[in-house]
């Protein structure tokens, strides 16, 4: 039995399953489903757990060196929600994009990681390194 680090076994198998390039997905409670694109459903209740949280848990034992996110979570997010970002994804270069954008490409990814996250726009496309 796991005791130490992610312990939730369909995270396991995903993060297990992303090579190379692969692309993932951590998402708020209202990203869309993609056809063909497993989604992990970790929402307990809005707000819970949050992008943030997934991305400080994951990043232990993922690498990544890219990301991309909404041109429009930096006009809609305070300065504190920008920093705590800022902080969840040090040494992840980051393009923005229309958050149109970013749902497209959501379709070349492994998986989707969905958490309870309100947070406007705060999804993240990962590149796998």
């Amino acid at each position: 039995m796991l005791i130490n680090g992610i312990i939730n076994p369909a995270i396991n198998s995903l993060l297990s399953r992303v090579r190379h390039t692969d692309l993932l997905i951590v998402s708020d409670w209202g990203f869309p489903s993609m056809a063909g694109v497993e989604t992990i459903d970790i929402s307990l209740v809005a707000g819970t757990p949050r992008v943030l949280d997934v991305l400080r848990a994951i990043r232990v034992n993922f690498n990544c060196a890219k990301g991309v996110m909404a041109a429009e979570f930096r006009e809609t997010s305070s300065a504190e929600t920008l920093h705590c970002y800022e902080n969840a994804l040090e040494g992840i270069s980051i393009a923005w994009e229309p958050h149109t954008s970013l749902k497209s490409r959501a379709k070349a990814a492994v998986g989707i990681i969905r958490t309870g996250d309100t947070t406007r726009f705060g999804n993240i496309l990962l590149e796998s390194t």
